[in-house]
């Protein structure tokens, strides 16, 4: 009871003032560093906060539920032009996730009605960054050291995976890094193919676009074509914000 209770004294403190270090979690909850960084680590793990360059801790996509009165920030509404067009683009189901810890978060999409074998909406599911084309997308945008010492940071958090073939999933993400594309055949969900590319950061969050469907309906040819319409509305995104 009382870790929960030290975790609900940070989240509310980073909902009030907007981020929070390690120093200032530790002070808070008078406790010692290491411990802070355990409850910061566990809330990032989660989706409730996300961490910084500067190493400072800030609300987490985990708070756009639909479920929650507020939510921080509103990514969905900012990000829903580019989904929407990236549907348009396709015809096929998209998404918009972001990236917590060593999982993605499916914070909003667009579902493809017209085909009778179709992939269904993912929003508000959970999945191993590493086994997902946007999560893959995701953690390219990080260097090899990053990304060790987060699977190693959530070692021993609930849902953490032990099973990751690290060499192999650094040698995919260095070419994700070349082609800025990512793919999932079948590693998530038996049967589905999926392609993703990362906007990057927007709001703090590292954010990704996805087109999932089907692999029966899987082709080469569309895989190309889509790989060129996810860069470009990515492109776009970033291109508005600068």
């Amino acid at each position: 009871m009382e870790s929960v209770h030290r975790a609900l004294v940070l989240l509310k403190t980073i909902i009030d003032h907007g981020s929070l270090g390690v120093t200032e979690a530790a002070a808070l909850l008078d406790v010692n560093a290491s411990t802070a960084q355990r409850l910061l680590a566990t809330l990032v793990h989660d989706g409730f906060a996300v961490q910084s360059p500067d190493r400072r801790y800030s609300a987490g996509p985990a708070l756009t539920s639909p479920g929650l009165s507020t939510r921080i920030p509103q990514l969905t509404d900012r990000l829903r032009p580019a989904l929407e067009a990236l549907f348009d683009r396709s015809g096929e189901t998209v998404h918009l996730a972001a990236l917590h810890g060593t999982r993605v978060l499916h914070l909003d999409g667009i579902e493809a009605r017209t085909h009778t074998l179709r992939f269904g909406l993912r929003v508000g599911v959970w999945l191993p960054a590493h086994a997902t084309a946007g999560g893959k997308a995701l953690l390219a945008d990080l260097t090899d050291e990053e990304i060790v010492q987060r699977y190693a940071d959530a070692a021993g958090l609930p849902h953490a995976r032990t099973d990751i073939d690290m060499p192999a999933l650094l040698e995919d993400l260095a070419e994700v890094r070349t082609t800025r594309i990512a793919s999932n055949l079948a590693e998530s969900e038996p049967g589905i193919a999926a392609l993703a590319t990362s906007i990057g950061e927007v709001g703090g969050h590292r954010i990704g676009l996805s087109i999932a469907l089907p692999i029966a309906r899987y082709t080469r040819d569309d895989a190309d074509r889509w790989a060129q319409d996810l860069r470009e509305v990515a492109e776009a995104v970033r291109s508005r914000q600068r």
